[in-house]
């Protein structure tokens, strides 16, 4: 399951200049300060398993609920960005971001392996669509080593409304509609799982990841901290 009600999705891109300095601030100040935002529960990092995966790097901050996504303290954040993040963020490339409601989560915690599917429903197939995905992932989780599994919609107009942090950014990508998320103990658990997701059409021409997790940051190691 996941640790809320709300979920920041971001897949980005880092160019090879900007590498070592993206991993000093994404651990040392950009993850603390997301985390300490009120409402948000959780923040993990995770890099691309295989060549195949673009882009190279995902990352999921879990919300109490949506509310905190669209509150106050977290746009004040993005509108007061550091000079660490102004600078780092310079050498982003191929940036997705999606401001998401969790509309669906099942299973049993968190896996050392995350596999990410973007793709879109229609409009008018929503209220079917929904529920049918919803079932097959609850079937997914019971997998033997699958330990999440999880159904994002986003809010495609909060997603891609600027802020003084992403301004001037020129690598913005427009945000994914739909996020399907898959927790595992190793990226070879995958596989059973979306031959049985991608029997639902809306998957079959979706961006899928195999990521692997870096780094984990938690509400009580920012208390502490």
């Amino acid at each position: 399951m996941l640790a809320g009600e709300g979920a920041v999705a971001i897949w980005n891109d880092i160019a090879e200049a900007g590498r070592a300095e993206f991993y000093a601030w994404h651990l040392h100040e950009h993850m603390p300060e997301r985390v300490g935002i009120p409402g948000f529960v959780r923040g993990r990092r995770y890099r691309a398993a295989d060549a195949a995966t673009q882009p190279e790097f995902f990352t999921l901050y879990e919300t109490a609920s949506f509310q905190v996504i669209q509150g106050s303290d977290y746009l004040s954040r993005l509108n007061e960005p550091t000079e660490w993040t102004r600078a780092t963020t310079a050498h982003f490339q191929t940036t997705t971001r999606s401001l998401t409601r969790v509309v669906a989560s099942h299973g049993v915690g968190s896996g050392g392996a995350m596999l990410t599917v973007r793709f879109d429903i229609a409009d008018d197939t929503v209220r079917d669509v929904v529920p049918r995905l919803s079932s097959a992932l609850e079937a997914v989780a019971r997998l033997p080593r699958i330990s999440g599994a999880h159904l994002l919609g986003s809010d495609v107009g909060m997603s891609g409304q600027r802020t003084a942090e992403s301004k001037d950014r020129k690598d913005l990508q427009a945000p994914a509609r739909w996020v399907l998320l898959l927790e595992a103990c190793d990226p070879g658990a995958f596989d059973a799982a979306l031959a049985l997701l991608q029997q639902s059409t809306e998957l079959r021409d979706a961006s899928v990841g195999r990521y692997l997790h870096e780094h984990t940051r938690l509400k009580t190691a920012w208390q502490a901290g």
